[in-house]
């Protein structure tokens, strides 16, 4: 099974994509996509929109798993998330993919135990279960953790409790 984690932002987006198979989990691809800054906010998730859309042509993934939005200090910065979270979706949909979504919270606890955990404790266990030597961007970790969840906790429930 491909799993494709997106982590969404208005300037920054993250993927990662991981193959689970057999209980095991082997890392694809991973990295960021970079929006134009300059562009106005239409035409940055217009171009998230194709950068997703051409992604998830080229791996064709049976699960895309998008971050939640979480409600942070700043209410316009969470309307963009939300946007671009909504342009994920509609291209993870349109893509065939089956959709699910996870609080950072969640996958954060599910992963390393604690819901608070720190990003680069993430990074850390991200790297460690996939032997990727880095991960130089946090938005790329984070959506590989949101696949690595799915896959080891979901998708693989016989595997939870299993010390890895």
């Amino acid at each position: 099974m491909i799993i494709f984690g997106i982590d969404p932002g208005s300037r920054i987006s993250g993927f990662g994509i991981i193959e689970c198979k057999s209980g095991t989990f082997k890392h694809i691809n991973h990295g960021s996509i970079h929006l134009e800054t300059e562009l106005g906010f239409a035409d940055r998730m217009l171009e998230l929109s194709g950068s997703l859309q051409g992604l998830l042509q080229k791996y064709q993934p049976e699960v895309v798993v998008i971050e939640k939005i979480f409600l942070g200090k700043n209410a316009d910065s969470a309307f963009k998330l939300g946007h671009a979270r909504g342009v994920a979706i509609l291209e993870a949909a349109r893509s065939g993919a089956r959709v699910v979504e996870y609080a950072t919270r969640v996958v954060k606890k599910g992963l390393t135990g604690h819901g608070g955990a720190d990003k680069d404790s993430v990074q850390l266990f991200v790297q460690r279960i996939l032997a990727l030597k880095e991960i130089r961007q946090i938005d790329a970790s984070d959506a590989l953790a949101l696949a690595l969840y799915h896959g080891f906790l979901v998708e693989r429930p016989h595997l939870k409790g299993v010390e890895i």
